[in-house]
């Protein structure tokens, strides 16, 4: 597996609005984009920063992933996300080592990116996830 660069910095949000708006008052910037993913009860604002981004997630769903962090933890920095050039590869590898995967098989994520998620516990109590940019991105 390679690992290309760090793709983004996923930050829970209570809303997104209130991340927008913080974010233009003390650096100045805008979201480029923003998408809800339904099948993992997530709204995301992207800013894109140099070669990475960040990406604010406000759950729409207080059951989902972001909904119960945010109840336990509060707002902050929910993932780190590597991209690799070949997810699937990537999960088999991981797999093959027996690293504890959340994501068996990558599923679809935001920008259409194929994503899987690493288990915390593999990695010192971070969230890593792995990503392939969609061939649009």
């Amino acid at each position: 597996m390679k690992l290309l660069k760090i793709s983004h910095i996923g930050i829970a949000s209570p809303t997104l609005q209130e991340a927008m708006e913080r974010l233009e008052r003390i650096f100045g910037i805008k979201h480029e984009h923003t998408e809800e993913v339904a099948d993992q009860k997530v709204r995301t604002a992207f800013y894109p920063i140099g070669e990475s981004t960040l990406e604010y997630l406000e759950s729409t769903d207080p059951e989902s992933a972001i909904g119960k962090f945010l109840e336990k933890k509060g707002p902050g920095i929910h993932h780190l996300a590597f991209e690799v050039d070949d997810v699937d590869a990537a999960v088999r590898e991981l797999l093959d080592k027996g690293v504890q995967m959340i994501d068996k098989t990558p599923r679809s994520g935001a920008h259409g990116n194929r994503i899987a998620f690493i288990h915390p516990k593999e990695t010192g109590g971070v969230l890593i996830e792995i990503c392939q940019p969609s061939s649009g991105h």
